[in-house]
């Protein structure tokens, strides 16, 4: 009988990104391989929804994030510490998970240390992972300080009271599992294993790129009087906040401005630096960058991708990049920076990898546009590339680790009873 799992995150409202997107990817997988997935998330009251027969959701009351993003909650550790009745110790009690996984290195840090300790009123589960898919050090750097200190103390978080909590944790890149990996050399019993994200292959797809489509979107953003041969519609997916570099689109533009093709970029998010992005927008290239707002809907999303000309990815320490992905999938090219997770996949035969410059960036647009052949080829193995990280494939991936990780604990413990049995009948002699 498959193993019941739950997950834990603060990283989840209605329109956030990858481990939202992960996680529900995951509870539509549960469901075809009839194994049981329980996902704990705050919001703005208590609530549960079934997911197909075999996932569910429990949303945990909890206060807005004041300092990160407002569109956040956050489980605090007053809701889960004693002696505050516990409403993720009720459903820890109910559901008697065999593994539970927790995403999030700040305020849920406490939890694995509470649960060994029986503090919720239930029995630890077998297997308690870390799930990482950012780095802390880069969130201090764009939140609070990027100074040595700032690297410094991250370091130390890791080291001192995240990474040794856990029995083991996952992490989404190579890039993102390297702070782990630092932080634990002392620790060589804590694994750290890598798994990827993935991609809905089935709906992001260049078959969704249609002349009707591509007409309303310019209609959308009120750009219809240049010549088509000559417009070029430029992409960003993803939250507008601090760690995503930002900066980088508006002086990508401006570069682009002097260029005989009529460049424009659309923005679909968003997030704190809204309000800058328009502001520059406004003063720097008035008419030629489009805030969209958040595109909540997969379909909507897809259709975008499908009719749009290329993606720019500017952020340098992008754990590991989901939208990069939807985009190869749809026969989108990607201009990102050589740097960070999204190196998991892109490379310079799917991608057109440049420095995280606003010059490079525009530099690298104009060659998506020089040499259509090899834009072309990239285009296609950058397709073939995707859909190696299908979602279905990822998921199961997922699947059997976590079976992996419970049964070398029912193992190892099996072990520990049968020594501790042993000790008990034969006691070592004192001399």
């Amino acid at each position: 009988m498959p193993i019941k799992t739950l997950h834990i995150t603060n990283h989840y409202h209605p329109s956030s990104g990858g481990i939202r997107t992960f996680y529900l990817a995951l509870l539509e997988a549960a469901n075809v391989h009839q194994r049981e997935v329980r996902l704990v998330v705050p919001g703005a009251e208590n609530s549960i929804e079934d997911v197909g027969a075999y996932g569910k959701i429990y949303t945990i009351a909890a206060p807005p994030c004041p300092v990160f993003d407002p569109r956040y909650h956050l489980l605090l550790p007053h809701l889960y510490l004693p002696p505050y009745p516990s409403a993720l110790g009720r459903i820890l009690r109910e559901e008697q998970p065999d593994l539970v996984e927790v995403c999030d290195k700040y305020a849920l840090s406490f939890l694995p240390s509470v649960l060994r300790r029986g503090w919720l009123g239930c029995p630890p589960p077998a297997v308690l992972v870390g799930l990482s898919c950012e780095r802390m050090d880069d969130n201090v750097s764009a939140y609070i300080n990027s100074s040595r200190p700032g690297r410094k103390f991250a370091q130390w978080y890791v080291k001192r009271l995240y990474a040794p909590r856990f029995d083991c944790h996952i992490s989404n890149s190579d890039y993102t599992a390297g702070e782990l990996r630092n932080g634990l050399q002392s620790r060589p019993e804590i694994d750290v294993y890598v798994r990827p994200m993935g991609v809905h292959c089935d709906g992001f797809t260049p078959s969704k790129r249609k002349t009707s489509l591509r007409e309303s979107l310019l209609r959308k953003i009120s750009v219809l009087a240049a010549p088509p041969a000559t417009r070029r519609l430029i992409l960003y997916v993803g939250r507008l906040s601090p760690e995503k570099n930002l900066e980088i689109l508006p002086a990508m533009m401006e570069s682009l401005a002097g260029d005989s093709a009529e460049y424009h970029l659309l923005l679909a998010g968003d997030g704190p630096r809204a309000g800058w992005l328009r502001e520059m927008a406004d003063r720097r290239t008035p008419g030629r960058i489009h805030l969209l707002g958040h595109v909540a809907d997969r379909n909507d999303l897809a259709d975008l991708y499908a009719n749009c000309d290329a993606l720019v990815h500017p952020n340098a320490r992008e754990p590991f990049g989901i939208t990069p992905l939807e985009a190869m999938a749809s026969g989108l090219p990607v201009v990102a920076p050589r740097a960070g997770g999204v190196l998991s996949y892109a490379d310079d035969t799917n991608a057109w990898l440049v420095k995280p410059t606003g010059e490079d960036f525009a530099a690298g647009v104009r060659t998506v546009f020089a040499d259509a052949a090899a834009k072309a080829a990239k285009v296609e193995r950058a397709m073939q590339t995707a859909a190696k990280f299908d979602w279905p494939r990822v998921a199961a991936g997922f699947f059997e680790l976590y079976d992996e990780l419970h049964a070398r604990s029912e193992k190892a413990q099996a072990v520990t009873a049968a020594e501790s049995d042993a000790s008990a009948v034969y006691p070592t002699a004192h001399l």
